[in-house]
């Protein structure tokens, strides 16, 4: 993976649990295939041509006790009683947030709608 932008582990400093959900994220991307990581002061993330993926602290702007936040970027909408919103920020994206409390949660159908998302952002 391609860095740029600030360490991905400042936004997660004093957020151990959060950091290592990120790291979770990042072994899955990393299985699928080349990625830029941009980190910015308010998340972390995953592109190739666009943006697919982005792990965020919610507990910077709300007072939350979730770890970290993956929202993944895809084409079309995706129905799952695990995401806990989604968004539909323009006429080509739909937004899905999910929320992450351990690494495990980054499982095999986390896996393959990273998949999608990485395909479509070719």
């Amino acid at each position: 993976m391609v860095g740029g932008g600030t360490d991905p582990g400042a936004l997660f400093e004093g957020h151990p649990d959060g950091f290592a959900l990120y790291e979770a994220v990042a072994a899955a991307v990393a299985a699928i295939g080349e990625a830029e990581v941009r980190t910015t002061k308010s998340q972390i993330a995953f592109r190739r041509r666009k943006g697919f993926a982005f792990v965020w602290r919610p507990g910077q702007y709300i007072d939350s006790k979730v770890p970290a936040v993956l929202s993944i970027a895809l084409p079309e909408r995706l129905d799952s009683e695990r995401f806990k919103e989604v968004a539909h920020p323009s006429p080509k994206s739909w937004m899905h947030h999910l929320e992450l409390h351990e690494p495990g949660e980054v499982d095999a159908e986390v896996r393959s709608w990273l998949v999608s998302a990485y395909r479509a952002a070719a």
